[in-house]
């Protein structure tokens, strides 16, 4: 199982990172954002969708759970933010399978909450903070 581990201590480093993920996973359409609340899913997925081109803004689904986004290439990335679903049946009320199985890319933060629905094939992002506010992405295939 390919890994690769990125540590940076500033957002003046995100861009330079979310490239470095991007090239990483490229390949894998499906993406599971792990951490801590405020370990930085969020703020790692708009500097991917940044560094992909999107041309809409990109913010946390936290409501709406799900957020489609487009890039200036055409392609379809959507972003998944299951904090507040209480079952994987709310889930699949918005027809997360159907997304997941597209082959478009998907982000997902809070994947535990559907952990049943995951496709077999995906790559984990891991994000840690250590007490000096230095974060280390552990990526996985």
């Amino acid at each position: 199982m390919p890994t690769k581990i990125i540590t940076y201590s500033s957002l003046a480093e995100i861009d330079s990172v979310a490239k470095a993920i991007f090239e990483f996973g490229k390949k894998t359409p499906v993406w599971i954002f792990e951490g801590q609340m405020g370990a930085g899913k969020t703020t790692l997925i708009k500097a991917i969708c940044k560094s992909l081109v999107v041309t809409s803004n990109v913010q946390s689904p936290t409501y709406s759970l799900v957020n489609e986004y487009v890039t200036k290439r055409g392609e379809n990335i959507y972003h998944f933010d299951f904090y507040r679903i209480k079952s994987e049946e709310e889930a699949m009320d918005i027809g997360v399978e159907d997304y997941l199985y597209s082959g478009e890319r998907c982000f997902i933060e809070w994947p535990s909450k559907i952990e049943n629905l995951l496709p077999t094939k995906y790559m984990t992002v891991a994000i840690t903070v250590n007490e000096e506010g230095q974060r280390t992405v552990n990526l996985s295939l």
